[in-house]
C-alpha cells in the first residue's frame, strides 16, 4: 500500500514516518513538506523519498506524481480539516492526526464525507498500541480481577514548552484525547463525565494545562484520567481495581523515548516496544503478588491494521466514528469544568 505523509514536524518525523516504514505491506511513497529546512530534513532522514510541495501535487497522476493509496495528515490542527476533505475528495484513504477536530460536530462532518466517498478514515489514536495499555488489557481479559470496578490512568509530562496554547489547544485536546480514547477502548462508551481543568493565561489565550476527569462508562465501570504538563513531574501510572484484586504499574513511555533516541522500529520489529523488566506491573489477588511482564507496544501495528482494513480484511483502528465519540466526551468535559456538574455525553 503506497502511503503519503503530509507534514514533517515532530509528529510526522517521529510518530509517523518510522512506523509507516516499519509496517508490513506498506511503502512510504512520499512526503509533503514546504519549508526548505523541512525538505532538507526529509532528504537527510529519508533519502530517495519523493518530496511534494502540496497535497494536490502528491495526489496527482503521471510520471512525476505517481499518486498514493492513503495519506496521513499530520499538519497543525488549523489546516487539518481542509486537507482531510481534499484527500477524501480524491478518493484516497486517510489517517488524521489528533486532535481530529476541535469539537465533535466538526469531526462528524469529516466522518460523513468519508462514508459518502467510500474511503477509510481513522484518527491516529496510536496509544492504543502502548505497551502498558496492552499489558493492562491482557490482565483485564484474563478475568483475574473479577468484576471490574474502576481504572485510574495518570500521565504527567514535564514539557512546558510543548503545551499547545490558546482556546483551540490545551492539554485536554492533546494528551487528553489519547487517555480518554484508551479508557474507551478498554471499557466501552462513556455516558457522563465530571471534569476539573487547570488553566494558565498565555499570550495566545487562556489554555488548559492539566486536568482530572471522572468518566462514567455505560457498562457501569468508572475510569479516572489525569494529566499535567507544567508541574515539573513526569510519570505514567495505571491502576485497576476489581472484586478479586488489583493491578498497578508505573511504566516508561517506551516507544516515544526510543524514537527520540534515534532508534528505528524497522531495525528490530520483534524486539521493539517492550518496557523494561524492572517496570513490570504487579497483579495482587488472594493468591498473592505476581509480576506481569510487558506486552509489546507497536505503533506500526496501527498502520498494518489500517492497510488490512482498506483491503477489506477486518476493522480499521480507531475509525472516524470512534474519534467523534472521544471528542464528544471532551466536549462534555469542558462543559462540566464550566458548570461544576456531571455532564452527559451527547450523541453527535
Amino acid at each position: 500500500m503506497r502511503w503519503g505523509l503530509v507534514g514533517y514536524g515532530v509528529g510526522g518525523r517521529y510518530f509517523h514516518a518510522p512506523f509507516i516504514r516499519a509496517a508490513d505491506g506498506v511503502e512510504l511513497a512520499g512526503v509533503v513538506a514546504r519549508a526548505e529546512t523541512t525538505r532538507a530534513r526529509v532528504r537527510e532522514d529519508l533519502p530517495g523519498t519523493p518530496i511534494y510541495g502540496s497535497l494536490a501535487e502528491m495526489l496527482g497522476s503521471g510520471a512525476l506524481t505517481p499518486g498514493v493509496d492513503a495519506v496521513t495528515i499530520t499538519t497543525p490542527p488549523a489546516t487539518r480539516r481542509d486537507l482531510v476533505l481534499e484527500a477524501i475528495a480524491a478518493g484516497v484513504h486517510v489517517v488524521a492526526d489528533k486532535p481530529f477536530t476541535p469539537a465533535a460536530p466538526a469531526a462528524r462532518e469529516l466522518a460523513r464525507a468519508a462514508d459518502d466517498a467510500g474511503v477509510m478514515l481513522s484518527v491516529f489514536h496510536n496509544r492504543r498500541f502502548d505497551a502498558d495499555l496492552r499489558t493492562l488489557r491482557g490482565v483485564l481479559d484474563s478475568g483475574r480481577l473479577g468484576e471490574l470496578w474502576r481504572v485510574h490512568s495518570r500521565f504527567d509530562l514535564d514539557e512546558p514548552l510543548l503545551l499547545e496554547a490558546g482556546p483551540d489547544g490545551g492539554l485536554l485536546r492533546d494528551l487528553g484525547t489519547h487517555l480518554v480514547d484508551q479508557m474507551m477502548w478498554l471499557l466501552g462508551p462513556v455516558a457522563a463525565v465530571h471534569a476539573h481543568l487547570d488553566h494558565v493565561d498565555l499570550p495566545e489565550g487562556r489554555t488548559d494545562a492539566s486536568f482530572v476527569l471522572d468518566l462514567q462508562h455505560a457498562s457501569g465501570v468508572r475510569s479516572y484520567v489525569s494529566s499535567s504538563k507544567l508541574n515539573h513531574l513526569a510519570e505514567r501510572t495505571l491502576r485497576a481495581y476489581g472484586a478479586r484484586g488489583s493491578y498497578a504499574v508505573t511504566s516508561a513511555d517506551v516507544q516515544a523515548q526510543a524514537v527520540f533516541a534515534g532508534e528505528d522500529p524497522a531495525a528490530d520489529r520483534v524486539g521493539w516496544g517492550y518496557d523494561m523488566p524492572e517496570n513490570a506491573g504487579v497483579l495482587r489477588t488472594a493468591e498473592g503478588e505476581e509480576r506481569v511482564a510487558s506486552a509489546q507496544g507497536a505503533y506500526f501495528a496501527f498502520y498494518e491494521q489500517f492497510a488490512r482494513a482498506c483491503a477489506g480484511d477486518g476493522p480499521a483502528p480507531s475509525p472516524a466514528d470512534e474519534g467523534v465519540a472521544v471528542l464528544a466526551v471532551l466536549d462534555a468535559a469542558r462543559r462540566s469544568a464550566g458548570t461544576g456538574r456531571v455532564e452527559p455525553v451527547e450523541r453527535v
